[in-house]
């Protein structure tokens, strides 16, 4: 399965941009009355110093229009120096136009007087009007890399439908091309809607796709698991990149208010590295600078720990996380990385269709609820060594995987079944494991056929759930299974609430009972059809292992593991420690640049598993034992090995 992997053009040319979102501390969202083109350019050489190539810059709507039919010729003369400091540097900028939210509050012009910004025929007019006149200002300029409609929309204008906001964004990105503006364009509103997130919020990542140049993700997770949370910004990646365009991670990062330094620089390491490996090919990250002489303006006032998101200190002094962007944009060069690629996925975990919220009459808790099982899943096959992919029902199910992961989800069109089905005919595993969902809404199994798919009959009760009364699920192999040998145990945490907290009682007809629980109950069933195999787990897995507080890894990435050798998935790494995964890039040149990835708290030292020989980049030195610090990352190249001659 192809997995995406995109560039921004430049000139008819493949881009990877990496940079900083840019405000100047002598003024944040204010900077522009307050210029100071000495301190731009100070703050501007620390970012080029540590290798970064761009920024993300805002034109801040109440200054730069502060009448509905004029611009401020101050504001805009302060950007074109904006912009020669730049050229001056060897840096670009992405534009943003639409500037009302910035960092937990919004600014309206004087006179918008309320009026909606999608669907008032004026004040749409006005911001075509705006975009359109800016563009024209500085689309000439070599500085200008990009465009950006409008920084978190969602925020400010708070959309009730959808249609009005994807014909609103239609004008806006129309207005920078009759303004001239030829570079890439985006909406910029976060990529926060159904498609990644499971709630419609009125912006359509599927819909904004037929229109713009990339997606933008914005990632700030809050969560309970070290390994969830540095794989959280991967994992949106993956979403977001369904749909034929090029990933910018647009907004990432934290404030040091919330890690300490350690763990701020390892938080980016990982969101750096998972992400490129999940298929994003630029990352800007929030942001430049801290504020402190600030703190007494909106929003930083009420946000203070907004004051506190940069790269460098208020005197300019880098922050361990801008070293990893430096250490970072190293790796990127040396990989060459516009010429790499995504090897093709075996694997494949199936979104649902009703994720995005298309199914009418469908609960929106349902709807919202595979984004989590999906990414704990997402989780256990990276840390397992799968190239795993994401195949979208509602575009039809890839047909070129060996594995298919339908992770505890409670919901899949009856069309989708079938063709699972047939896939496994022909020679695939599909593998299920029964979820009732977090919500009373139709519980039980939306499936064509639970019966016939699984080749059992069910035990349930209408309307009734099956609770699961242990802390602990435990699974006893009856036979071998992959690697785990018969008698193997994996064990789970139970969690959930009163109506996932729950297993699916079968009895097994023409399928074959591989584990089972503590009581002797059917675990994970198996029925052989033509070449392939369906298999069935009747205990929620990822659902109870994501609802798990400091969980990872743990037994379902073993299960994985055996479920990738039952499969036959051809791996070119793998590693024993659970704490240490790997994954494979690809050059156009032939090479393959191995990635390892340290979750763990400790040291560790690993003998990885390879299709081949490990060296280093340089390709002289064979490598068979890597040590890695916790959180740490080690690139080298996997030589294929060669047929001895006798």
């Amino acid at each position: 399965m192809h997995r995406s992997f995109r560039f921004v053009q430049a000139g008819g040319a493949p881009v990877s941009w990496l940079g900083a979102n840019f405000w100047s501390r002598t003024g944040g969202p204010r900077m522009w009355h307050r210029y100071d083109r000495a301190v731009v350019r100070e703050e501007l050489r620390v970012l080029a110093g540590h290798g970064l190539n761009m920024t993300r810059s805002f034109f801040f709507w109440p200054d730069f229009m502060p009448e509905p039919d004029r611009l401020d010729e101050d504001c805009v003369q302060a950007y074109a120096d904006f912009l020669d400091a730049h050229e001056e540097l060897g840096l670009g900028t992405i534009p943003t136009f639409l500037v009302g939210h910035m960092s937990g509050a919004n600014f309206d012009p004087p006179w918008r007087a309320g009026r909606d910004l999608y669907t008032d025929v004026w004040l749409v007019a006005r911001q075509a009007w705006y975009i359109e006149r800016l563009t024209r200002r500085f689309a000439g300029h070599p500085a200008v890399v990009g465009w950006l409609i409008s920084n978190e929309m969602p925020i400010y204008g708070d959309p009730s439908t959808q249609d009005p906001v994807t014909s609103w964004a239609t004008l806006m990105v129309q207005a920078v091309r009759a303004g001239g503006g030829t570079q890439p364009v985006s909406v910029g509103d976060g990529a926060w809607g159904a498609e990644v997130t499971g709630v419609h919020n009125g912006f359509s990542v599927r819909d904004l796709a037929a229109f713009t140049d990339f997606v933008g993700p914005h990632v700030y997770p809050m969560g309970d698991d070290p390994v969830r949370q540095q794989y959280t910004a991967a994992f949106n990646c993956e979403l977001a990149g369904a749909f034929g365009l090029p990933v910018v991670l647009e907004e990432f990062g934290l404030s040091s208010d919330f890690a300490a330094p350690e763990h701020a620089a390892r938080y980016y390491r990982q969101v750096l590295h998972t992400s490129l490996l999940a298929g994003a090919t630029g990352w800007i990250a929030w942001n430049n600078t801290d504020f402190d002489d600030l703190a007494g303006e909106d929003p930083y006032r009420h946000h203070p720990f907004e004051l506190h998101f940069g790269l460098t200190t208020t005197d300019g002094t880098p922050k361990p996380q801008l070293g990893e962007l430096a250490a970072f944009a190293k790796t990127v060069a040396d990989l060459d990385l516009p010429r790499c690629h995504r090897e093709p996925a075996q694997a494949a975990l199936v979104v649902p269709e009703h994720f995005e919220g298309a199914i009418p009459i469908s609960d929106p808790v349902d709807n919202k609820f595979p984004y989590a099982v999906l990414r704990q899943a997402y989780v256990s096959a990276k840390l397992a060594d799968i190239p795993v992919g994401l195949t979208r029902e509602r575009d039809g199910i890839d047909e070129d995987c060996a594995l298919y992961v339908v992770p505890s989800t409670k919901e899949l069109t009856a069309p989708t079944w079938r063709r699972l089905e047939q896939l496994a005919e022909a020679g695939a595993v599909v593998y299920v494991s029964y979820c009732h969902g977090e919500s009373a809404f139709q519980r039980g199994p939306w499936y064509a056929g639970l019966n016939t798919v699984f080749g059992v009959e069910h035990q349930l009760r209408y309307g009734l759930a099956d609770r699961i009364e242990d802390d602990e699920v435990r699974l006893t192999f009856a036979e071998g299974f992959g690697e785990l040998a018969a008698g193997s145990t994996l064990t789970f945490p139970v969690a959930g609430n009163e109506h996932s907290r729950s297993y699916l009682p079968v009895r097994p007809v023409s399928a074959q009972v591989l584990a089972t629980d503590r009581q002797g109950r059917p675990a994970l069933l198996r029925r052989r059809t033509g070449s392939g195999a369906i298999l069935l787990c009747t205990y929620p897995l990822e659902h109870m292992t994501d609802r798990t507080a400091e969980v990872n890894p743990n037994d379902l990435q073993v299960l994985y593991d055996a479920l990738a050798d039952f499969a036959g998935l051809r791996r070119p790494l793998t590693v024993a420690d659970p704490a240490v995964s790997a994954e494979v890039l690809a050059h156009d040149d032939g090479r393959r640049f191995v990635f390892l990835l340290g979750h763990g708290d400790e040291p560790v030292t690993v003998k990885p598993r390879a299709a081949g020989r490990l060296v280093e980049p340089d390709g002289r030195a064979e490598v068979r034992e890597v040590s890695l610090a916790p959180g740490g990352v080690r690139v080298l190249l996997l030589e294929e090995s060669q047929p001895s001659v006798s």
